[in-house]
C-alpha cells in the first residue's frame, strides 16, 4: 500500500511538472522563483517602444517598463533580477502574455472593454485616436476621401476595427490591407500600395517624423474615438497590478512622469533626433490627478 501511495505520488508530481503556466499565477511569485522578469517591447511603436538596434529597444513605455521593473526588484528585495525582453506585435501581445511568456507589457495598447476580458490594464498613460496618414500628394483631407481606395493598417489593431465599421457606417466600401506591424503599414503607403495608413495619431506622427522623407507625408482627418493606453498585466493578479499601478502613480506625483513625457513628446528622440511636437492631451493631464484606468468602450 505504502509502494502504491509513493508510486501515486510519484505521477501527481511529474504531471504536475507537465502542467502549463497558469493566467492565475502569481507574477511577483513568478518572478520570485526564477530571479528574472521577462518584459516585452514593439519594434516600431514610436515614441513608445522601438529599435535603435537589432538588441535595443527605447522609449517613453521602456522607460515606464524600467521604472516598474525597479520597484519589482525593491519589493522582493532582490537587486539583481535579471530582465529578459521579448518582442510582441499586436497579434501576440495577449496570447503571449496569458500563456506566461513573458510578464510585463507597457507599449502602445489600447485598454478597452474587450481586452479587459482577458487581461488587466494599468492607470492610463497617454490617450489618442484613430487618424491618417498619407501622402500629401494623394489629396485625402478626411474620410469621405477614402471611399473605395486601399487604406492600411495594423494587424489587431483597435484601429482597424474602427476604420471597418466606419466604412460600413458610410458606405465607404474602404478596401483594408493589414499590415504586419505599424512599419509595415507605413511601407504600404511609402510604395503606393495604400493610399492612407490608419493608425493611433501619437504613432503616425512617431511613424511620419522617422520616416525616410517625412516631407512627403501629413497626418491628416478627425480623431475617430479617444482611446487610454495601459500596461497590460495577467488578470486575477491584483498585487502585481497594484505594483504596477503604485509606480505610475509615484512618476505622476513626482513629475518624473512629466518629465519623461517631455522627453520623447517635445523633444529631439532618436535616431534622428526628430521632435513630434505633441504636447500632453488634456484627458493625460487629468488624468496625473485622477489616476484612472477606466477602459475604452
Amino acid at each position: 500500500m505504502k509502494v502504491a501511495n509513493l508510486m501515486t505520488a510519484a505521477f501527481l508530481s511529474a504531471g504536475l511538472a507537465t502542467i502549463p503556466f497558469s493566467a492565475s499565477a502569481q507574477t511577483l511569485k513568478k518572478v520570485a522563483d526564477s530571479n528574472k522578469i521577462t518584459v516585452s517591447y514593439r519594434e516600431g511603436s514610436v515614441p513608445f517602444s522601438y529599435l535603435l538596434s537589432p538588441t535595443k529597444a527605447v522609449g517613453f513605455s521602456v522607460d515606464l517598463t524600467d521604472a516598474i521593473v525597479d520597484d519589482v526588484r525593491k519589493k522582493l528585495k532582490r537587486p539583481n533580477i535579471e530582465v529578459i525582453r521579448t518582442p510582441v506585435t499586436g497579434q501576440n501581445r495577449i496570447p503571449l502574455l496569458l500563456d506566461g511568456t513573458y510578464d510585463l507589457e507597457c507599449g502602445s495598447t489600447t485598454n478597452n472593454s474587450a481586452r479587459g476580458k482577458e487581461v488587466s490594464f494599468s492607470i492610463s498613460y497617454f490617450y489618442t485616436g484613430t487618424r491618417l496618414l498619407t501622402k500629401k500628394t494623394f489629396g485625402i483631407k478626411n474620410y469621405a476621401d477614402l471611399a473605395t481606395k486601399k487604406i492600411a493598417s495594423a494587424a489587431g489593431s483597435t484601429n482597424e476595427k474602427v476604420l471597418r465599421k466606419y466604412s460600413a457606417d458610410h458606405n465607404l466600401d474602404i478596401q483594408v490591407i493589414l499590415g504586419k506591424d505599424y512599419a509595415d503599414g507605413l511601407l504600404l503607403v511609402e510604395n503606393d500600395s495604400a493610399e492612407a495608413l490608419a493608425l493611433d495619431d501619437v504613432l503616425l506622427f512617431g511613424l511620419r517624423a522617422n520616416s525616410k522623407n517625412p516631407d512627403l507625408l501629413e497626418v491628416v482627418g478627425d480623431t475617430l474615438q479617444v482611446e487610454p493606453y495601459g500596461c497590460m498585466v495577467r488578470k486575477g493578479d491584483p498585487e502585481f497590478k497594484k505594483l504596477v499601478d503604485g509606480t505610475i502613480t509615484r512618476l505622476m506625483k513626482s513629475g518624473e512622469f512629466t518629465r519623461l513625457y517631455t522627453k520623447w513628446f517635445e523633444s529631439p528622440i532618436p535616431p534622428k533626433g526628430v521632435i513630434l511636437n505633441m504636447p500632453m492631451s488634456e484627458q493625460l493631464k487629468a488624468n496625473l490627478i485622477a489616476h484612472s484606468d477606466k477602459p475604452a468602450l
